[in-house]
């Protein structure tokens, strides 16, 4: 969950009161029978302070039912260690809610960690279509949506137009500009998070994906990357490394790292979350007014992104199950949703915000996430995501950096993958 922590640089506003009506049935599939209290909502870091404005507005109007703001580390790596450590404490855990990354509810679920939630007591169908499929684990709803989002392509604006070029749609495109576009403006060609880390993982599974591949079955039973498509991908990223329009520098960053490179006026390409748009185009950055962004380009057209952002989940043990889903209902409302764009410029799950004129003009990327959101498709679903992650970093890494060819790379990820998944 790194981005999320990262778009609270681009605070925007504060102290705006929100209140929101909500169910007070309690949306358990296994009849729990209710339970309020007092609750922790446990999450990553939150660098902006928005989230705590917003649980002020429901501790105002929810006095019995008060939430606990418990901040976990910065790193989701961290994050995700504490929480299951708590967890396995069972009955003892003192997590109510947990606001999770999207790769990590299936571990969750498989586990018993998390309780299974009935569809029909959440408002599913006002969200975007794919992040659903992002809080589902064996056919059952183990979480709601809370944050999403795609990655798209930012790109110098200014530079292109100057050039009488279009955006990239294709890989062929963004090749062709950043090999002979970019030297001319004493700039680098293009990046992305490139860094062995989850970054890398999911830049690996956008080629893969953008390319007509996949990496693992739809639950993570089959082992489906050695395949025509992941060698083109991965071929793609290891070829920008070889010719020179990936810069090696790239092979160290992270989110971070590579926005920071874009917005000092170094990349003409960049591949990021929305985040990273709106931290580039705040007053006082050097490229401030001349940027765009466009989807991912693929191999013919429009690539594929993967899914970002977290989940709500509740833990099996939660004393308070009936507060806990009231809570989750508040947290997906119009009213929080808008405020988690506005207050912490993190794309909201629900669907209609996308085309409310005023935000779009606030946030102009947001058409463009909107679509790239809509045909982006979650990360590989496994219960040994962890693993499954650290496999997929070292062998692309292999093969960006030469150690491998992309061919040798994906016939080796197929054999490990084969291994963790049994």
């Amino acid at each position: 969950m790194r981005w999320i922590k990262a778009a609270g640089r681009c605070l925007l506003a504060l102290g705006l009161v929100l209140t929101a009506c909500v169910s007070s049935n309690g949306p358990f599939a296994e009849g729990d029978g209710g339970g309020r209290g007092p609750l922790t909502l446990a999450t990553a870091g939150d660098l902006t302070g928005y989230l705590g404005t917003v649980l002020a507005g429901w501790n105002r109007t929810h006095p019995r039912e008060r939430v606990t703001l418990v901040e976990l580390p910065d790193s989701a790596d961290e994050t995700h260690a504490q929480m299951v450590t708590d967890l396995r404490g069972g009955d003892r855990s003192r997590f109510d809610v947990l606001n999770i990354d999207v790769t990590w509810t299936a571990e969750f679920a498989d586990a018993g960690w998390i309780r299974p939630l009935d569809r029909a007591r959440f408002p599913l169908r006002s969200f975007l279509r794919p992040v659903v499929d992002t809080a589902t684990y064996d056919g059952r709803l183990y979480a709601v949506p809370y944050v999403t989002n795609a990655g798209l392509l930012l790109y110098r604006k200014d530079v292109l137009d100057k050039e009488g070029v279009a955006p990239p749609r294709t890989w062929a495109e963004l090749e062709r500009d950043a090999k002979t576009i970019a030297p001319k403006y004493g700039l680098e060609g293009y990046a992305g998070q490139f860094l062995p880390y989850e970054g890398l993982t999911v830049n690996a599974a956008e080629a893969v994906y953008s390319a007509g591949g996949t990496v693992l079955g739809d639950e993570g039973d089959r082992v489906t990357v050695d395949s025509a498509a992941a060698r083109e991908g991965i071929g793609f990223l290891a070829r920008g490394v070889r010719e020179g329009w990936i810069p090696k520098s790239a092979l160290s960053y992270k989110e971070e790292e590579s926005k920071q490179a874009f917005q000092d006026g170094r990349l003409l390409f960049l591949r990021n979350w929305s985040y990273a748009y709106a931290v580039a185009s705040a007053p006082g950055s050097p490229v401030a007014g001349k940027i765009g962004a466009v989807r991912l380009p693929g191999p013919d057209g429009p690539g594929t992104s993967v899914l970002g952002g977290s989940d709500l989940a509740v833990n099996t043990h939660t004393r308070h199950p009936d507060s806990a889903a009231r809570l989750i209902t508040y947290l997906t409302s119009e009213t929080v949703q808008r405020q988690v764009l506005t207050l912490g410029a993190l794309p909201p799950v629900r669907a209609d915000l996308y085309e409310d004129p005023a935000l779009v003009r606030k946030f102009p990327y947001l058409p463009t996430l909107r679509a790239s959101v809509l045909t982006a498709v979650p990360r590989p679903k496994s219960p040994r995501y962890d693993q499954v992650s650290l496999v997929v970093q070292a062998l692309v890494h292999d093969a960006m950096t030469g150690h491998a060819t992309p061919g040798a790379a994906v016939g080796r990820l197929a054999r490990e993958l084969a291994a963790i998944s049994h």
